[in-house]
């Protein structure tokens, strides 16, 4: 059914989610957008499916988006740029509103819409080894869809440390910042997940629902102004001659212009 995802559920109705593009370090396609949208409806509407685990194949967990995709875009019409810029923040909202919890097992490196998948994970468990970084700038793009579910996770102040600078951080630093709840070395990491599932399945489903419902209201749920607000701001980002230097740049395997030397 999925070609750049797979979606199993154990007898227990524990799911995992798997980001399978390894090759290309699960860097998010246009198809893998449209596949973790179906994906998140199908473990919404399945009452046997108590928890989900989000985790990637290969060396990273998720590279972003796939330039590729991007560099498409740049060169559509409004309307097709808008309509992919909609489905990626779409695909957002569906993980960060999906009505089981979503515990994330981050087994490799996460960049820019990486992180964006780590910040709608009810929780996230990372290897020690794992490096992050919001590396949109470095391309002369901005984190726009994922902005509201990062800054939600770390808030503003901590946010600001690390949104604009591209700047790679560590397992540790993750942890400071809220987007990971702890590290363990790799080999442990499917034994913490476990432990980190299982409490789940002694409680009642549809009260962890509500709660997790509950939750977003208290904290303040992005709202369609925000996301539309995020839509225009990634729509317009791909229109500018940073964004085509920048992508232009690592497809030519040379320095951006705006580089030192």
């Amino acid at each position: 059914m999925f070609q750049t995802i797979s979606l199993t559920i154990d007898a227990r109705g524990v799911a995992t989610l798997t980001l399978t593009r390894a090759g290309k370090h699960n860097a998010m396609s246009g198809q893998m957008i449209e596949e973790l949208t179906q994906a998140a409806a199908q473990l919404d509407a399945d009452d046997s499916v108590r928890v989900v685990v989000l985790t990637g194949e290969g060396a990273s967990f998720c590279a972003g988006g796939d330039l590729g995709w991007m560099q498409a875009q740049m060169a559509a019409d409004a309307d097709t740029r808008y309509r992919e810029a909609r489905k990626l923040a779409e695909m957002l909202g569906a993980l960060n509103t999906l009505g089981k919890p979503l515990v994330g097992a981050i087994q490799g490196n996460a960049f820019g819409g990486g992180v964006g998948l780590i910040s709608v994970c009810d929780v996230a468990i990372g290897a020690d080894h794992v490096k992050m970084g919001l590396t949109e700038t470095r391309l002369g793009l901005i984190p726009a869809t994922i902005g509201p579910y990062v800054v939600a996770r770390m808030g503003e102040a901590r946010a600001r440390r690390v949104f604009m600078s591209a700047r790679l951080f560590d397992a540790p630093e993750a942890i400071e910042l809220g987007l990971l709840a702890r590290m363990v070395p790799a080999a442990d990491l499917s034994e913490a997940v476990e432990r980190e599932v299982i409490p789940y399945l002694s409680c009642a489903p549809g009260a962890v629902a509500s709660a997790k419902r509950l939750v977003r209201d208290l904290a303040g749920s992005v709202d369609d102004a925000a996301i539309d607000m995020t839509i225009r701001a990634l729509v317009e980002r791909w229109e500018t001659d940073e964004a085509a230097e920048g992508i232009g740049a690592f497809f030519d395997k040379r320095k951006a212009s705006w580089l030192p030397g």
